[in-house]
């Protein structure tokens, strides 16, 4: 036990609770087989630690000492149910009340990989699977996974629900697929992740630009996927990831402002991880089964390689947007080629890609879109339609740097414009 100050237990808990509470979960989850039951353990036991941890001091192992009490208290729920619903089943099974047991620290960082595993469960619809890792995994709140769907949260809500209840009907084993069935589970596990990393990279939401424990977990949890299938996507997804992260301490300014790719400080990019990611893409490209996520590491790594903007190859990189719309065709993938257009053909030729893509109507909820178009309007000197598109942006964008841009570039757009006091007297005369 260590001795810490009583007043200094509460902020402790509190950001233990913030690193820790979804390992946590994952193997109360594993442990009683009831995502719901799991998190009122989980609760309960975080209430237990502000009781006892002033009085007994912190434990050695204060995440696995939760775990244990969490379970501790979950059976104990379950007790005191049962005197008022003697139908329940197993539980003559329950262990004994008292002390909780030990709980090893290694298998609760391998619990939240099975958790993520069970989530995307192929009982499970996409979408389901998606926003319960969203939800169960990360800890992103109903609201801001309702937003990223561009759902209503109680619509969201329902579908968690009724995924909890898929997997406790199904009887669905906490436990890592074999061998044989990985493959076909891998997809969605990898889509999963690396929704994960973006929240993290850059959240949706929110005062800040980063989260740098989501973008942490998504990486840690590649890195266990490579370990159990070094599959080309796999090492291609952990690439992309890594070489991404190199970038995050440069994408913020000190005041928490947005800072865009060509104005980072590359010097503080993370040479480590630079290395590590293209050497990953190197082998994943090196087995001629190349896909998506390996396709966009590949694009990351071209950005990574130039020492300033202007030695960007724009033209490999419009030729891998190319072939990654080929074979993964997307929306995204055709805004993103867009700019790559945009920057080495000039910012017309980007307008009108962005146009088109704009014309088709399935972008136009999407406040990126409408931000780039703003921006080669404004490279354009066409002022009032990058006004426009500016305002658009702003009425859908919901992280707070991201606004906070968005407003500078309208402030800065609205000084250009001559007092329209002044013009009258023209539009008098040529009338």
């Amino acid at each position: 036990m260590a001795s810490i100050a009583p007043d200094d237990i509460p902020p402790l808990l509190e950001s233990l609770f913030r690193s820790d509470s979804r390992r946590i979960l994952a193997s109360l989850i594993r442990l009683l087989g009831d995502f719901d039951l799991a998190e009122d353990g989980m609760h309960d036991a975080f209430t237990a630690a502000l009781e006892s941890w002033p009085r007994d001091g912190v434990p050695d192992h204060p995440r696995a000492w939760l775990v244990s009490t969490g379970r501790f208290k979950a059976i104990d729920r379950l007790r005191r149910s049962a005197r008022f619903n003697t139908s329940i089943d197993g539980l003559a099974e329950l262990p004994d009340e008292g002390t909780p047991g030990p709980v090893e620290e290694d298998r609760v960082e391998d619990d939240r990989l099975r958790l993520v595993f069970i989530c995307c469960h192929p009982a499970l619809s996409p979408e389901a699977s998606i926003a319960l890792t969203l939800r169960e995994v990360c800890g992103l709140t109903t609201e801001a996974i309702a937003r990223a769907f561009l759902i209503p949260p109680p619509t969201l809500a329902q579908r968690i629900v009724r995924a909890k209840a898929k997997i406790r009907e199904a009887g669905i084993p906490y436990e890592l697929p074999g061998q044989v069935e990985l493959p076909d589970r891998l997809g969605l596990v990898l889509k999963v992740v690396y929704l994960v990393f973006n929240e993290g990279y850059s959240a949706s939401s929110g005062e800040a630009v980063t989260r740098p424990d989501l973008s942490g977990e998504a990486i840690r949890l590649g890195r266990q996927l490579l370990e159990l299938l070094p599959d080309p996507e796999v090492m291609g997804l952990l690439a992309l990831m890594l070489l991404q992260e190199s970038r995050r301490a440069t994408r913020a300014s000190a005041s928490g402002d947005l800072v865009l790719l060509e104005d980072q400080d590359r010097s503080r990019w993370d040479r480590g991880l630079i290395t590590e990611g293209k050497a990953l893409v190197k082998q994943a490209l090196a087995s001629r089964r190349v896909g998506p996520y390996a396709l966009q590491a590949a694009i990351a790594a071209v950005h990574a390689e130039a020492v300033e903007p202007s030695a960007t190859d724009w033209s490999l990189i419009i030729g891998l947007y190319t072939l990654l719309a080929r074979i993964a065709p997307s929306p995204v993938v055709d805004l993103n080629r867009a700019v790559a257009v945009a920057m080495r053909d000039g910012p017309e030729a980007g307008l009108d890609l962005t146009d088109t893509l704009l014309s088709g109507r399935k972008m136009e909820e999407y406040h990126l879109v409408h931000s780039v178009r703003a921006d080669l309007c404004r490279r354009l000197g066409r002022t009032e339609e990058a006004l426009a598109s500016y305002r658009q942006a702003l009425r859908l964008v919901q992280q707070e740097p991201e606004r906070r841009f968005l407003e500078r570039r309208v402030a800065e757009l609205q000084k250009t414009i001559p007092d329209p006091v002044e013009l009258a007297p023209l539009r008098t005369t040529r009338g």
